[in-house]
């Protein structure tokens, strides 16, 4: 590496070279220091009700089978049979009893138990198939339904690291009796960007959207977030960002699924749930988070949440210029299906692939790539100091706290990122 990582960002990451985003061999320490050692998102539970439901996901660049036992654990095993190497699964979700290898037929259970080789009836030494499963993801746990999953046997519990990001995302999933289900298998695209970028974008960054998304964001629209946004840093690496309405805000204005096409597209069930939803919010989250009125989330390294649009993404990485960009719509788990089918058009409407505004997120993410990539201009890092310093505690919540046009969150991202980095540079 030409460089060291404290000169890629500085001590207050308020300048952070183009290479974070471009450099193949700061990707390589990102894979080991970052995705060998983080909590990493992997699915939720309601994809997985029944014994042997299964769905695919990465850690990284290294797909994973996740699957509900036949003791009705969650186990999550490397795709790649101990034979040869081959995916023995290739659906992304289902149900099944086993997964097969087609290459030579090596059979596993939906643990990763090896459970017969067809060919060692012709051998006579016959190996120990104990030793021979998939390969386990050796930590597992899971918080609100939301299964994570770590390479880092040694890792802290994963209450312990979300830390205060508890408090932020309970004030969405803990409004509902029920909780929250995920609807349907993931809209899943490449774009060519560095991983980063979308994660940035979803932790707060906010502030574009009247500009680059002027076309479908109204000028109010910024301006209840002008003048009730919050930006908090829980914890290095985390990011929440929201409304906090003043308390004799109109329902309409204040209550979680009116803000988008709920408000249009629903009828009266619609919106009689929703008011209900919003009557008990402060008995079930408290009078500070009732009045929340959610941007967007983020749980270090790559996992976002957009509030009002209803959706859960990953950002996953293949390779320093490309990510293949994973997003599911969530809704009420006890919603009545008439109404958890308007709420998501929330999310497909708007975000996605085919979606108004990810379209323009993701020609910009691209452009801020080969930005990254321009010769002769390494001498120019880019600045992410607006606001230093401005973060501060706030009498009723966690964290630190400032307005939305803060780059806080951005600052201690890349502070924890550099010190996951230079734990692992020179091994």
């Amino acid at each position: 590496m030409k460089s060291k990582i404290c000169d890629v960002v500085n001590d207050d990451a308020t300048l952070i070279s183009r290479r974070a985003w471009a450099d193949p061999e700061i990707y390589e320490l990102e894979k080991r220091g970052i995705f060998g050692r983080s909590w990493l998102f992997l699915a939720h539970e309601s994809q997985l009700e029944s014994p042997g439901d299964f769905v695919q996901a990465y850690m990284c660049e290294t797909p994973i089978i996740v699957a509900r036992g036949p003791d009705q654990a969650v186990h999550a095993s490397i795709n790649s049979c101990t034979h040869r190497g081959l995916p023995v699964c290739r659906a992304d979700h289902g149900n099944a009893k086993s997964f097969v290898c087609p290459y030579h037929n090596w059979n596993f259970d939906v643990t990763g138990k090896l459970q017969a080789i067809p060919q060692e009836r012709q051998v006579k030494n016959r190996p120990d198939k104990s030793k021979l499963g998939l390969k386990k993801v050796p930590r597992i746990e899971i918080w609100n339904g939301m299964i994570f999953g770590s390479f880092n046997e040694e890792i802290e519990p994963l209450e312990d690291y979300l830390g205060d990001m508890k408090y932020y995302l309970g004030a969405f999933f803990d409004r509902f009796p029920r909780g929250i289900e995920f609807v349907g298998a993931p809209q899943r695209w490449v774009i060519n960007a560095n991983w980063k970028l979308p994660m940035e974008n979803q932790l707060g960054d906010v502030n574009h959207g009247p500009f680059l998304h002027a076309s479908v964001i109204p000028a109010s629209a910024n301006q209840e977030i002008v003048d009730h946004g919050l930006s908090v840093v829980p914890g290095a690496g985390h990011g929440a960002t929201f409304r906090l309405m003043p308390e004799d805000s109109p329902v309409e204005q204040m209550a979680w699924g009116f803000e988008g096409l709920a408000t249009l597209l629903g009828g009266p069930e619609v919106h009689d749930y929703l008011r209900e939803i919003h009557a008990r919010a402060e008995e079930r989250v408290g009078p500070i988070r009732s009045r929340f009125k959610g941007l967007t989330f983020g749980v270090y390294p790559n996992l976002s949440f957009l509030w009002s649009n209803c959706a859960f993404k990953v950002s996953h990485p293949r390779g320093p210029g490309k990510v293949e960009y994973w997003s599911w719509a969530v809704v009420p788990a006890d919603a009545p299906d008439a109404v958890k089918k308007v709420l998501r058009s929330n999310h497909t409407s708007f975000f996605g692939p085919g979606g108004i505004v990810e379209q323009e997120d993701s020609e910009a993410w691209m452009q801020q790539y080969l930005g990254s990539n321009i010769d002769f201009a390494d001498d120019r890092p880019y600045f992410y100091g607006l606001g230093e310093g401005e973060e501060a505690p706030h009498p009723d919540m966690p964290g630190l706290v400032s307005n939305t046009a803060n780059e806080a969150f951005a600052r201690h991202f890349f502070k924890r990122w550099r010190a996951d980095l230079e734990a692992v540079e020179g091994q």
